[in-house]
């Protein structure tokens, strides 16, 4: 059996998954969790094979640290399913751990097989996840690095450089450079085109 827990902070959702996951007879679902923190609990008590992970989870920690924090125990695979397939949301979740990274609207033949292949060890890709990967091995000079693509994001919601600074740990000086690099590999030459341009090509989710 594969047992399997489920992390989403939306009833209807994870009520949906749970009858989608019921019909396979090598599937249990032995816990629930809506948030990255009781995920992570659920985890360690547990023991599951397969976290099934939401990225966006509301209040607390985001799901890519919440996969973080469960790969570090060493024995459950995350398989990440959301609805955001960004540069930045992928490359976190992938450089968190995550086995797998699936998009919510995968019919249930591919969930199926995703669960059973992470349960495997084997890396689960959606297909546009995977196109996306190969694009930035392709074209690794245009390409923003998974530092930058976190300043961006930090940039799309709002926050300042001294306020970016900040939550990265970050000098100020070293903030700007990273600007700089991302102004020049998109192109742009301010802070607003270059988030413009990020949301575009789906670097980044729109502000």
């Amino acid at each position: 059996m594969i047992r399997i827990i489920l992390v989403d902070d939306h009833p209807v959702v994870r009520s949906g998954l749970g009858a989608m996951l019921a019909g396979q007879p090598d599937f249990e679902l032995v816990g629930e969790a809506a948030t990255g923190e009781e995920g992570v609990e659920l985890a360690r008590e547990l023991a599951p094979d397969i976290v099934l992970m939401d990225l966006q989870l509301g209040p607390g920690i985001h799901g890519s640290e919440a996969t973080r924090r469960i790969a570090a125990l060493g024995g459950p695979r995350v398989l990440v399913l959301t609805t955001f397939d960004t540069d930045a949301d992928i490359v976190a979740a992938i450089e968190a751990g995550a086995t797998g990274y699936l998009l919510k609207d995968a019919p249930s033949d591919d969930l199926h097989a995703a669960i059973r292949s992470a349960a495997a060890g084997t890396s689960a890709l959606a297909p546009s996840v995977a196109s996306r990967l190969l694009g930035r091995v392709r074209t690794p000079n245009t390409t923003l690095s998974p530092r930058e693509l976190e300043v961006l994001a930090h940039v799309a919601a709002g926050l300042s450089n001294r306020q970016i600074s900040k939550t990265m740990f970050l000098s100020e000086t070293t903030v700007k450079t990273h600007l700089a690099h991302i102004y020049a590999k998109l192109g742009v030459d301010s802070r607003t085109a270059a988030v413009a341009s990020a949301s575009k090509k789906g670097l980044i989710r729109p502000p």
